[in-house]
């Protein structure tokens, strides 16, 4: 049996709410929120609920199984973008295991957008916690509109979820203002997911009395499902050869149109199905600690170097805490690290983080160069746009020969 996949600008996100109770419910078609397109002349805005609802992307199919209630399309940051198709059960069992996790139902500030599934599931929380949400308006993300917003929140329990892009600008405004900072503390939990977080980062939101939790999840887990470290409601956790894997409800039915791909990624094992995560990562008595991507590994000099790696230990110096490490080509090494960023940087800069690479991951993963951006691209989702940078960076190579 099949039910009808209705497509709808993410921009309109009480219409996205709306469409998904239906669906949730059984009483209305599986939804597909996608990036809206602002009109010509305007400023794109990922939330704003003025745009149209006219919307980017491929052409869907008419119709999906019928245990299909969202479509999740990937943020394509490794180049292919996938469809996850998520059931009812998985995203009520995340929405429960959340609600566990926080000490209860509560009321959130919506910060992100809705075509991925951290915002999604803000509002598939406040359905389940049957609490209005507060939406931030789209565009620039503002930490001073941010933490008036939350200043709007009027439920026993407040929160929000953001990624460290967000969470950086919000501490940097909140060590300077300390209504800002005041008002930040009035939520209960503020969820950091997306990518890592930087160890520096989340210390100084720490020191500034903010109930931070770093998530680590994805669409196919309908969202975080490991909190700190520790895996929420029925999350199991188990690493194989070298690959961290998980399982429990919240799992996605796999994706549209690609039984290849689900039948590669989604498996039954000892009585469970486990998702393959593509990342390495340990499981331990101390929790589940996630290395790095498994794909994001280069060869330099005949060596492997783990770019995730290098990156944490780059961005853990000063001047440094939003820099990212991407692969370039070497005559000589065949590819090498190169740290990029948007922040001026002294002369002393690259002999420093090299030695600080080389004592943490050795001598061929220290960074070549490091080259300064105006600004960083970020997708809509706050994530760095790491192919924008490597085609920009690949750009001035060509036009440097």
């Amino acid at each position: 049996m099949t039910r009808r996949l209705e497509v709808l600008s993410a921009g309109d996100a009480g219409a996205v709410g709306v469409a998904l109770r239906a669906a949730l419910s059984g009483a209305g078609p599986a939804v597909l929120p996608r990036e809206p397109v602002a009109p010509a002349g305007s400023r794109h805005s990922s939330l704003a609920t003025s745009v149209p609802a006219v919307v980017r992307g491929a052409e869907v199919p008419a119709t999906v199984p019928q245990n299909v209630a969202l479509v999740i399309e990937t943020s394509g940051t490794s180049g292919v973008p996938k469809r996850v198709a998520l059931s009812p059960d998985a995203l009520l069992a995340s929405a429960a295991a959340v609600e566990g996790e926080l000490g209860g139902a509560g009321q959130w500030l919506l910060a992100l957008p809705t075509h991925y599934i951290a915002g999604a599931q803000v509002l598939i929380r406040s359905i389940v916690a049957g609490t209005d949400p507060v939406v931030m308006p789209g565009g620039h993300f503002g930490a001073r509109t941010f933490a008036a917003l939350v200043d709007e929140l009027d439920a026993p329990l407040k929160f929000s979820s953001i990624v460290p892009a967000q969470l950086a600008r919000l501490v940097d405004a909140a060590e300077d203002d300390d209504t800002v900072r005041d008002s930040l503390r009035r939520l209960d939990a503020l969820l950091i997911g997306g990518q890592a977080v930087p160890a520096a980062l989340f210390t100084r939101a720490t020191d500034l009395g903010l109930s931070v939790k770093r998530t680590y999840g994805s669409s196919e887990t309908s969202g975080g499902c490991v909190y700190d470290g520790h895996p929420i409601g029925r999350t199991l956790a188990r690493v194989t050869g070298g690959e961290l894997e998980l399982a429990g409800p919240m799992l996605a039915e796999g994706y549209l149109g690609d039984d290849e791909l689900t039948e590669r990624k989604f498996y039954t094992d000892a009585g469970h199905r486990w998702y393959r995560t593509a990342d390495s990562g340990e499981v331990s008595d101390a929790g589940v600690a996630v290395t790095g991507r498994i794909d994001n590994v280069i060869i330099s000099g005949g060596i492997k170097v783990a770019i995730d790696r290098v990156e944490r230990v780059v961005q853990s110096h000063a001047g440094f805490h939003t820099a990212i490490v991407v692969a370039q080509p070497s005559e000589q090494w065949g590819q090498t690290s190169v740290v990029v960023t948007s922040e001026p940087f002294d002369d002393g800069a690259l002999r420093m983080l090299q030695g600080a690479v080389t004592d943490a991951a050795g001598r061929a993963a220290a960074p070549s160069g490091i080259v300064l951006l105006d600004r960083i691209p970020t997708l809509s989702s706050g994530k760095p746009d790491r192919l924008a940078v490597a085609r920009t960076l690949a750009a001035r190579s060509a036009g440097a020969r």
